[in-house]
C-alpha cells in the first residue's frame, strides 16, 4: 500500500536525485560510461600502434600474421543495480537507515542512466535472490524501483553477495554497468571469485555503505547487541576499554581485507556513510575515473 508518507518520501528522493543528476553530475555519467560498452564486430590486420591487448591470438595463429579485434560502440547500455536487502540494511544511527540510503543512491544512478537513454534494472538480494526487476527505461520504471527499495519485505535476512553477482552475470548477456550497493558485512573470500569474474566481464562499481556505530561503539555501559541477520543476541560491556579496542581492531581488519581485495581486482569502491551527504563521494568517484581515462 502506498501511504501518503511513502508517496512523499518517494517524491523527496526523486527531487534530490534529479537535482544531483542535472545540477551536480551533468555530463559526468555520460562522459564516463558512454562508449565503454563495446560489441565485437570483426578482425583486421594489426598496425603499429594498435593496443596489443586487442590481438586475437587464435586468428593470428591461423593466419600466421597478427590480427586485432574490432569493436563497435553500443548506442545503448544496460545498467544493473545489485542491492543488498539483508537484515543489516535496516540499521542506522545517523538520520537514516542503510535501506533508505540505498534507495537514494539507486534513484540517482537510475535517473542518470535513463537521462542518457540507457536501460536500468535491479536485483535485490539477501542470502537468496529476493526480487529481479528487468532493465527498462523511463521515469515510471525508476519510481517503481525506488518504491520497491523502500517497501519490499525480503523473505530472508542473511547475505550472499556471491550468489547475487553470479545471478546478475547470468542475466546480463553483454558487457554492462553493474552497481553493487551493500554494506559488505560478509567474509570477503565468500564473494571474491564471483566479484573477480564479474569485474573482468562488466564495469563493476561497489557502493560500500556503513554506519558510524558499526565501526566504533561509545561507552554506554552494558548493552545487548543483536545480529540483524541471524537474530543472535550478545551482551557486551562497552565500558571495557579492552573490549572496545578489540571491537575496533576486528572491524578495521575486516575493512582492510575488503579494501585490499577490491583494489586487487580493479573494482572501484565508493564508501558512503548513513550520516554523510553522498554527493561528495560520487564527485570523488567521477574525478578518479576521469583522471584514469586521461592517462
Amino acid at each position: 500500500m502506498l501511504t501518503p508518507e511513502l508517496v512523499e518520501q518517494i517524491k523527496r528522493i526523486e527531487i534530490v536525485a534529479k537535482h544531483l543528476v542535472v545540477d551536480v553530475f551533468a555530463g559526468e555519467y555520460q562522459s564516463l560510461f558512454k562508449g565503454r560498452g563495446m560489441e565485437f564486430e570483426d578482425v583486421r590486420p594489426y598496425f603499429p600502434g594498435d593496443d596489443v591487448r586487442r590481438i586475437d591470438w587464435n586468428v593470428t595463429a591461423r593466419m600466421a600474421a597478427p590480427y586485432v579485434r574490432r569493436y563497435q560502440e553500443e548506442r545503448e547500455l544496460t545498467v544493473m543495480l545489485l542491492v543488498d536487502a539483508s537484515g543489516s540494511s535496516d540499521f542506522g544511527t545517523e538520520g537514516r537507515f542503510k535501506r533508505e540510503l540505498s534507495a537514494e543512491l539507486a534513484a540517482v544512478l537510475s535517473i542518470a542512466a535513463t537521462s542518457s537513454n540507457d536501460r536500468v534494472g535491479m536485483l535485490m538480494f539477501t542470502d537468496t535472490v529476493e526480487l529481479i526487476v528487468p532493465p527498462r527505461k523511463g521515469r515510471r520504471h525508476v519510481l517503481r524501483m525506488v518504491r520497491d527499495l523502500l517497501v519490499f519485505e525480503p523473505q530472508n535476512t542473511g547475505t550472499d553477495i556471491g550468489l547475487a553477482i553470479e545471478t546478475a552475470s547470468l542475466l546480463l548477456k553483454r558487457r554492462s554497468i553493474a552497481f553493487l550497493i551493500s554494506d559488505f558485512i560478509a567474509p570477503s573470500e565468500s564473494y571474491r571469485p564471483a566479484l573477480s569474474a564479474a569485474a573482468r566481464r562488466h564495469d563493476l562499481i561497489a557502493f560500500d555503505l556503513h554506519d558510524p556505530a558499526e565501526r566504533e561503539l561509545p561507552n554506554v555501559g552494558i548493552i545487548a547487541l543483536e545480529d540483524a541477520e541471524t537474530g543472535e543476541l550478545v551482551w557486551v560491556d562497552t565500558g571495557s576499554a579492552d573490549w572496545r579496542r578489540s571491537f575496533e581492531a576486528r572491524t578495521q581488519a575486516r575493512e582492510s581485507e575488503k579494501v585490499q581485495m577490491m583494489n586487487s581486482l580493479g573494482v572501484d569502491r565508493i564508501p558512503v556513510a548513513t550520516g554523510e551527504e553522498y554527493a561528495a563521494s560520487l564527485n570523488g568517484f567521477f574525478r578518479r575515473r576521469a583522471r584514469r581515462r586521461t592517462r
